[in-house]
């Protein structure tokens, strides 16, 4: 020991005492500030950067090596747009490190520090240049940045701040009134920090003012960190929540590499407002231990409310006691409890399962979870609903994605099926649901005696939307149409959902087609559909309440349209459709027994007599045929053609859908009646067209029927049954006249 003491430790305080000598002279007698060109050249040759000292620049060698700026700012590279700048400004070196080529910050102290960092499209950033990334030397190596250790003194800024802007995600943060004041900060030692700020960003909306005290440790080479007395509050707006008031505290401690945490008394608590309702979050976590060896943990709670003008909704999540390792632990049955009360309805749900998972492999297991739910709407047909769910969920957090099987049973329904998540961020969803039996209709609110005010709609939601998947009914009925074997395939992405193929067998033929809706400013909706062989009769009376048309056959529509509302969107439908029917009938009226009842009238009547429609009455046809040019909701057509043993029928006219009204001229030509069809009556009408106007709703339609354009063409048929009769005794006037004119 004493030679040690006195053939190192002696002359090793020598040299100290030396070296302190020579350093107080200096800082007594070296005036830094003629150097300032030099460095500030220095600067520009080494990074393209223009270097502003402004005020005095002093230097300090004891106890550590450094300087004091008045004001300094630093320029991007290659332009003299500033990208730092600070007051009062302060580095110290440590001064034995530097004695062996080492750079150990000692401090760092700022006033008024305010930075912009910018990531440009390509990843690159306007600090790649500062920090050594993406330089290569000239044989094309990756040049490391210079070796700086991490064992700082203390940190002290006061009113800085610092912006980031992503150009390529088209987002910008913000750090503003930055304060920040720590003790000694070194890999895996415990520090003192005590930071207050204001943080800003667009993607997302964000504007909080937060304070955070803690002793904290950070270890970035073994990836560990803790915070021990965490104590942070926060107040602003943040993930849609306005006047948010947040508090957190607790201990927190994270080895990342190797998987563990300990969680100890962390409560969460936060009130705020969202979309007009008050929100009263509360989260404990008493005691939560993951080891490599042993997993363990205390009933772990969390609360929610969410109250509004409308109604409350109410969450709890209870998570028992857990037990196990990191290979595999679990807990008894863990609980959900939602309950919703909103404008005179309420919906209860809960929820248990047991609790599975591994730390290890990051996953979370519901192997077998079962929820009741009831809904009590009296504004539903059918009620109260009540059902019960089984089935199995796995969240897999190394993948980032989940899955789950579910079934249950309500009403007259069995469903089954399959969802889940093939990525979180952004999450994109998948599905596939299969049911044997639907009456939707029972689900549908009961419509109110008196008409309320349409609602606009609100597609909101799929704006963020990604999902695909599909659906399977045996047998459907929604808004009163009635199908079989359904099958649809669902695609939704960038505010877009497009439900292509839809296929079913309905009303005795087949549907295939395909609809688009579009979540922009004013929705867009586009249909495509063609049915065949359907029995358009009871479609359209399902459908629409149109009960004005009987046949079967085919009907294709193309149409598109646009609006807030779904009557704003029917009086903007533009596109196509045509129809082509067989052994049918245009109901309401009789024509053949119109003509027969006016036939002895032809020669008196003038005018024309409306009457309603009769549903007893009804004009059949063994072909139709039409087409529709559709334009802001009114379908014209104007080459109707139909058959029957006793017409021709032709016309033209408009369909309001809109409006639900007809404006309508249908011709039917009599032709030759075979015997028994069309009587005697009839077969002297050959060639007569009979003009027959039909008007008013869709539900209430009527019709008029023109007895003077149809005298006018009985007079036209006998002109040209008698052509040459009529010709003949013209020709014999007109030599009469003649004969008296030359007097003979």
């Amino acid at each position: 020991m004493r030679k040690i003491v006195r053939f190192v430790v002696w002359p090793l305080l020598a040299v100290i005492v030396i070296l302190g000598a020579i350093a107080a002279y200096i800082a007594a007698t070296f005036d830094p500030n003629h150097y300032k060109p030099q460095v500030v050249q220095a600067v520009k040759d080494k990074t393209q950067r223009t270097l502003k000292l402004d005020g005095n620049v002093k230097l300090t060698f004891i106890p550590s090596i450094g300087a004091t700026l008045d004001k300094a700012s630093l320029s991007e590279r290659g332009n003299e747009r500033e990208f730092a700048a600070a007051e009062d400004l302060h580095v110290a070196l440590k001064l034995v490190p530097l004695l062996s080529k080492q750079v150990v910050i000692d401090a760092i102290e700022a006033n008024n520090l305010r930075a912009s960092v910018l990531r440009y499209k390509d990843g690159k950033t306007n600090i790649d240049d500062l920090t050594g990334a993406g330089s290569t030397s000239k044989a094309g190596d990756q040049v490391a940045p210079s070796a700086v250790t991490v064992d700082i003194d203390h940190i002290t800024l006061k009113n800085a701040a610092i912006t980031y802007v992503d150009q390529e995600a088209g987002a910008k943060y913000e750090l503003a009134k930055l304060n920040v004041k720590t003790g000694r900060i070194a890999n895996g030692i415990p520090s003192k920090v005590d930071i207050a700020f204001n943080a800003q960003s667009d993607k997302p909306k964000l504007d909080v003012d937060a304070a955070l005290n803690a002793t904290v440790t950070f270890d970035p080479p073994k990836q560990h960190y803790a915070l021990e007395g965490l104590d942070l509050t926060a107040r602003g707006a943040a993930a849609g929540i306005t006047d948010l008031v947040l508090s957190a505290k607790g201990d927190v401690d994270a080895k990342i590499a190797t998987k563990e945490f300990l969680v100890s008394k962390l409560s969460v608590a936060g009130t705020g407002k969202q979309e007009g309702a008050d929100l009263n979050i509360k989260l404990d976590v008493p005691k939560l231990n993951a080891t490599k060896d042993k997993v363990s943990g205390e009933k772990v709670v969390l609360d929610a409310t969410m109250t509004d003008a409308k109604g409350k909704k109410v969450i709890k999540l209870e998570v028992p006691a857990i037990g196990g390792n990191a290979q595999a632990f679990q807990a008894a049955a863990m609980t959900l409890a939602i309950d919703m009360q909103q404008s005179g309805a309420a919906t209860k749900v809960k929820l248990t399962s047991p609790l599975a998972g591994s730390i290890d492999a990051e996953k979370l297991e519901l192997a077998k979870f079962v929820a009741a739910v009831i809904v009590n709407d009296p504004k539903l047909p059918k009620n109260p609903i009540d059902a019960t769910i089984t089935g199995g969920a796995v969240v897999d957090l190394a993948r980032q994605n989940a899955s789950m099987t579910f079934a249950t049973k309500f009403d007259e329904s069995n469903v089954n099926g399959k969802a889940g998540l093939t990525r979180f961020s952004p999450p994109f969803y998948t599905f596939e649901i299969n049911v044997d039996q639907l009456d939707a209709d029972r689900y549908m609110p009961k419509t109110e005696a008196k008409k309320q005010p349409e609602q606009p709609l609100d597609l909101s939601a799929l704006k963020g939307l990604n999902a695909t998947g599909s659906v399977r009914i045996g047998s459907l009925k929604v808004a009163n149409v009635k199908a079989a074997n359904v099958r649809i395939e669902i695609k939704a992405a960038d505010g877009r959902v497009d439900v292509r193929p839809i296929a079913a067998n309905l009303y005795q033929g087949t549907l295939a087609g395909a609809l688009s809706l579009q979540a922009a400013v004013t929705p867009v909706i586009t249909v495509k559909q063609n049915l065949t062989g359907v029995n358009v009769g009871p479609l359209l009376k399902d459908a629409v309440n149109f009960d004005t048309l009987e046949g079967r056959g085919n009907l294709s529509v193309d149409v598109n349209g646009q609006g807030n509302t779904v009557s704003a969107i029917r009086k903007a439908l533009n596109g196509n459709a045509a129809l082509r029917l067989t052994d049918g009938a245009i109901k309401g009226i009789n024509i053949a027994g119109s003509i027969r009842g006016a036939k002895e009238q032809l020669g008196a009547l003038r005018g024309e007599r409306t009457q309603a429609a009769s549903q007893t009455e009804k004009t059949d046809f063994s072909e139709l045929a039409a087409s529709f040019d559709i334009k802001n909701g009114v379908a014209h057509n104007s080459d109707l053609s139909g058959k029957s043993p006793l017409l021709r029928l032709g016309g033209a006219g408009d369909i309001d859908i809109g409006n639900e009204r007809l404006d309508y001229l249908v011709k039917a030509t009599v032709v030759a009646s075979a015997a028994g069809q069309g009587g005697k009556e009839l077969a002297q009408l050959k060639g007569v067209t009979v003009p027959v106007k039909l008007t008013g709703s869709f539900s209430s339609p009527q019709y008029a029927i023109d007895f003077s354009g149809m005298a006018a063409s009985a007079a036209k048929a006998l002109v040209e049954t008698n052509k040459e009769e009529i010709k003949g005794k013209v020709q014999d006037q007109v030599m009469d006249k003649l004969k008296g004119l030359l007097g003979r």
